[in-house]
């Protein structure tokens, strides 16, 4: 697929070098208040500037049967987002990838200067280490990760966890996550929302209201 460079810049929110920022990637489908509360405990306890929301053509790793257009859910997330600190966008679509390697390499070339700090929830450290090139991933951006109950055990147990302990760095020292070398990862307590896009669907996949 041949990339729309126009339109993969407009994808790219504003940043300017220097700038502290979050990735929260994920279908968002539906977006909900959840995802919203992430992103403020991670500006608030990483010291970020932004958050930015990657919605994803659709997961490699689940069925996207029941996904709505990229269009809806990129409108709903910015409805939702509420925040000015946090913003969306639509780039994987933009540049023709569902893998987070791939939006990483990309957002390097094309965002000097940026400090991105990747954020995802403890149930998706319990099946990092069936992302595409998850070891590569962790050695080029530093890792936060969100509590989630009931997986928390299972994450902490899971391959990648245990491969990455070493690099683990004490809560305390979380503010200074975005300023590390990767690999580093911390595992942010503290947050204890339940919500999640599969509660908020039908079974149909439409999205309850």
């Amino acid at each position: 697929m041949t990339t729309d460079l126009a339109a993969a810049r407009r994808a790219i929110p504003p940043f300017a070098p220097g700038m502290r920022i979050g990735l929260l990637g994920g279908s968002f489908n539906p977006p909900h208040l959840a995802h919203r509360a992430i992103s403020q405990f991670a500006i608030k306890r990483l010291k970020l500037d932004r958050v930015w929301w990657l919605v994803s053509p659709g997961n490699p790793l689940k069925d996207i049967s029941s996904l709505r257009e990229i269009d809806a859910r990129v409108a709903a997330a910015q409805a939702i987002a509420d925040d000015p600190r946090i913003q969306v966008s639509r780039l994987e679509a933009v540049i023709g990838t569902r893998y987070t390697a791939d939006t990483l390499r990309y957002l390097r070339r094309h965002c000097p200067g940026a400090r991105f700090v990747w954020i995802m929830g403890a149930d998706n450290l319990a099946q990092f280490h069936r992302w595409q090139q998850w070891q590569q991933i962790a050695a080029e951006i530093p890792i936060a990760v969100i509590d989630r109950p009931p997986t928390s055990f299972r994450a902490l147990a899971a391959p990648a966890a245990q491969r990455l302990m070493r690099m683990r760095i004490p809560n305390n020292k979380a503010a200074t996550l975005a300023d590390r070398e990767p690999p580093a990862w911390v595992y942010l307590t503290g947050l204890k929302s339940l919500v999640s896009s599969t509660a908020l669907r039908n079974p149909d996949g439409s999205w309850k209201t």
